[in-house]
This record gives C-alpha cells, structure tokens and sequence, in this order.
C-alpha cells in the first residue's frame, strides 16, 4: 500500500482524528511493515524520565502503524540487559531500544567486557534532553553548591550520594564534580530514578544528581531542595536555581538524553520510515507540550544526525571516565 492509500485508509477509519494534531503516517519501504506487535526495549524501570518519554511516542505510534507499540521494561547493570536484548534481535524494526546515554554511549567505556557492540546499534533518532540537577534532602542542611562542597570536604566520603545505578549518567555526573570540586561522596546505586529519589525524599541518602523531570514536583513541593542546575545555562522551570557554573564550578555541564535505536543490520530503509513517523510525532504540538510539561527538550533529529551526536557524547562521558577514574565495582 502506498502512502496516499495508507493516509486514505486512516482517514476512512477514523484513526488519523485521534493523534495528536500534526501528526500523520509516513509510508516508505517496506510498504506492510509493520503486520505485528513493535517491542520498544527500555533498559531501566518504570517512573523515570527514559521510561515516560518512549511512552508518549509509543501510544501514538500504536494509532500511526494500526499495531501495538508496546514498552518492555528490561532493567539491569546500567542498561547492558535490555541493550544485549536489542542487540541480538532480529534486524526487521519489530524491536528497538529507547534509552539514555549508558547502553549506548558510555558503558563500553565503563565495563571489561560487554555482551554486545553498542557501536553497532543503528540510530533512529535522538527523542529528547533534560538537564541533570543537584538535589539534596532537607536533612542534608545545605541551600547552595558552596556549602555542599564545604560540608563534603569536612567529611570525605560521609555524604551519602544516590545514583540510578552504577555508570548510569547520575552517577558520572556526581563522579564530574567530585573531580572538579575535589571532594569524595559515598556512592549508593539504586535500580533506577523513582527508589532513588523516595530515599532522597526521605532522607536516608544525602544528594542526587538527577535529571530535572523527574525532581521538580518534589522541589516545588519543597520535599527536597534542588540547589544547582548542571547545563551551562538555567532551565526555565526553575529560573531561580543558579548553575553549578554560577557557583564556582565553570564549564559544568551535564544533559540526559534519550536514543532511539534499531538493531545491528536494520535496513536503511526501515530505519528512514521509522524515524520520520516518530519525528512527526515529536514535532507534534502535544506531544512537544507533554514533554515540555515534564521538564524535557523534544528533539528528533535525522538518524545521521543522531550518530553524530552520539559520537560526541560517547568521547566526552569517555573523557569524564578517564579523569574521573570511575569504575564499576567502587561504588
């Protein structure tokens, strides 16, 4: 089926009225692809940011593709379980990997030995950014960059740093500023953003650098103070939080960000169709406020794009690895 009788064909069912305005199918080769249910690998647990995003596009690709787009929620070491899964399937679009930078960019930095080639994965996209934050808890009694530093250098290794698990981009990022800020946190992984931000809620770790979606609510709701913002820039949502530049650490600069991605082998195609259909749903006026809504930047870029962008951040978090001697098993 071509693409004036695809679009005919939503039209005449109705569907094309229930996504969201802007958004229609693409067509493009193979013409019947997709005939069955599309996995979208999410390599961490449900309630962070990595899981809310593919989210969004997936309940819209459903109605796009007139097939199940379902998340499959594979967490485990840092994202190399649910990559290897993606890694190793079959290269016919039917399951992709939806992340942030580990699985993708940073973990064959980081581990001995991986299961897989992330190198090898084919970009679709880059689904969107959002800043890391500096949280910590009300306990902690500390309002600024400043006095966390001086608080962490009275006490090496006693401040309690929560992280979404080792190597995750939490984690590299708190392990940035213990370079530049010369100070040294006791690093405690979690399975993910949501148990690591309860525990910061309530008090049982100290800091977390998490990513802005996800602690906002709690910051507005002063369950906890976010007190630095790591990109170069404020965010707006929090225009009155100061950067980590502003306070003493210049350069410090630290964005999540979330791939789409296909196995090794996937036609160029395949990968051409996939990407514009999920593009056109990023660049939809909804969906863009439903990520503005959570504190992320949509972006949806060309899969070379993608690739070029995510060369850059592999050799920047390799660089933060190297100079931060960051390895798995510290911590």
């Amino acid at each position: 089926m071509d693409r004036r009788r695809f679009n005919t064909a939503l039209l005449a069912s109705g569907a094309v009225a229930l996504l969201p305005q802007g958004v229609r199918a693409q067509g493009g080769p193979p013409a019947d692809w997709p005939k069955q249910t599309v996995r979208v690998i999410v390599p961490f647990p449900a309630g962070g940011t990595s899981d809310a995003l593919p989210r969004l596009i997936a309940d819209v690709l459903t109605q796009v593709w007139k097939q199940p787009v379902v998340i499959e929620n594979r967490p485990g070491a840092g994202g190399n379980v649910g990559a290897e899964v993606v890694a190793f399937a079959a290269p016919d679009g039917y399951t992709l990997l939806a992340a942030p930078p580990p699985p993708i960019a940073i973990n064959h930095n980081l581990y001995p030995k991986l299961g897989y080639d992330p190198t090898k994965f084919k970009p679709i996209t880059i689904i969107g950014s959002a800043t890391n934050v500096v949280d910590v808890s009300n306990k902690l009694g500390v309002s600024t960059i400043a006095e966390l530093i001086a608080k962490a250098k009275a006490n090496p290794g006693g401040i309690n740093c929560a992280n979404q698990g080792n190597g995750s981009t939490s984690h590299l990022t708190a392990a940035l500023f213990e370079s530049m800020a010369g100070v040294k946190f006791n690093h405690v992984p979690y399975r993910g953003t949501a148990p690591a931000l309860a525990d910061l809620v309530a008090g049982h770790v100290d800091i977390f650098f998490d990513n802005i979606s996800q602690s906002l609510p709690q910051h507005r709701a002063g369950m906890l103070k976010m007190i630095g913002v790591c990109a170069l820039e404020r965010a707006p949502e929090v225009p009155d939080v100061p950067t980590l530049s502003e306070q003493g650490l210049p350069g410090f600069s630290a964005v999540a960000w979330y791939g789409m991605m296909a196995p090794p082998g996937t036609p160029d195609a395949l990968i051409e169709k996939i990407n514009r259909d999920v593009v056109a749903i990023i660049r939809s006026p909804e969906i863009t406020r439903k990520f503005v809504d959570q504190a992320a930047k949509p972006i949806g870029n060309t899969p070379q794009e993608a690739a070029t962008f995510i060369a850059a951040e592999e050799k920047l978090w390799g660089g933060v690895i190297k100079q931060a001697n960051v390895k798995i098993g510290s911590g």
